[in-house]
């Protein structure tokens, strides 16, 4: 038998080379040019100032980077305590065997995901709008004693921004958590019945643990997600360029943007973005290490 190719060796770099030109242009390059840039002081396009790491020293005694980092941080533990059991709460709603029009509720829920977060920033607006937006109309309708000029926006920026977030997203994870559920073994739920175990026993031993490597991937996906905070206080204080009042809704990508494309000072910008990816490998690495702490010990 013959040992020779039937084709030859430079055939496969061949179909290959599409990817690798466009990776290199639009993945690599830019990551070591933003890598190159963290330590550069950048005045307009073309005059760069190597600074080394005094980018990242003044980023310890930024009070605004500092007020950004807690207004994410705040964000995202509000968007995990309030989006993952919401989305739990609607998936047992629709996995019910006797509940009619699952796949209407189902394509509800999940709609304002395809919205898009532009458009629910667009819409949040609106709808918490002093005196004329549906929230307070309805609130004021229902308890008379409502303050329709209740300055949902302007006064309460976090629920404000973690309302529009729910919104948008928890049909999201609702869909994946439905699945998750419709997977539970159904004999493992009648043997637990039939022990005397309670609703709230089976979920707690029999569901639970069934669908808890969806719950991890969902919470790490989420938290991702709210770290990357962006487009809803941009949209909705959009005057202040996503700040908001006192800075009460400046994240840390709209403190990157601003830096970056707003003051031209994209080495200063180039910094907090890496410190941003940074922690996300963190969080991502930790999560792979306690699922595999959970895979050894079970």
């Amino acid at each position: 038998m013959s040992s020779r190719r039937p084709y030859p060796a430079w055939a496969p770099w061949l179909f290959l080379a599409p990817f690798l030109l466009f990776f290199t242009a639009f993945g690599a390059w830019p990551l070591v040019r933003s890598f190159m840039l963290a330590f550069e002081q950048t005045f307009g396009p073309r005059t760069t100032v190597y600074v080394g790491a005094l980018n990242f020293r003044f980023l310890l005694h930024d009070p605004l980077f500092w007020a950004a980092v807690r207004n994410t941080a705040v964000f995202t533990a509000g968007t995990l305590v309030v989006q993952v059991p919401v989305a739990l709460a609607l998936a047992l709603l629709l996995n019910r065997p006797d509940l009619r029009g699952r796949a209407a509720f189902r394509l509800i829920f999940f709609s304002p995901t395809i919205v898009g977060s532009i458009f629910v920033g667009v819409i949040f607006s609106l709808l918490l709008e002093k005196r004329s937006g549906l929230v307070n109309t309805l609130l004021h309708a229902a308890f008379h004693s409502w303050n329709p000029d209740f300055p949902w926006v302007d006064g309460f920026v976090m629920p404000s921004l973690l309302m529009a977030s729910l919104w948008l997203s928890v049909g999201f994870n609702m869909s994946y958590l439905l699945a998750a559920l419709q997977n539970v073994p159904a004999d493992q739920l009648d043997a637990a019945a039939i022990d005397g175990a309670n609703a709230w026993q089976r979920f707690r031993h029999v569901t639970l643990p069934a669908i808890q490597p969806v719950v991890g991937i969902l919470i790490l996906l989420t938290a991702v997600g709210a770290l990357q905070l962006f487009d809803l206080p941009f949209i909705l204080y959009a005057d202040s360029f996503g700040n908001g009042p006192n800075n009460a809704a400046l994240s840390i990508v709209t403190y990157l943007y601003q830096t970056g494309f707003r003051s031209g000072d994209l080495g200063y910008a180039s910094a907090i973005g890496w410190i941003l990816t940074i922690v996300l490998v963190l969080i991502a690495l930790g999560y792979r290490w306690l699922t595999r702490e959970e895979d050894a010990a079970s």
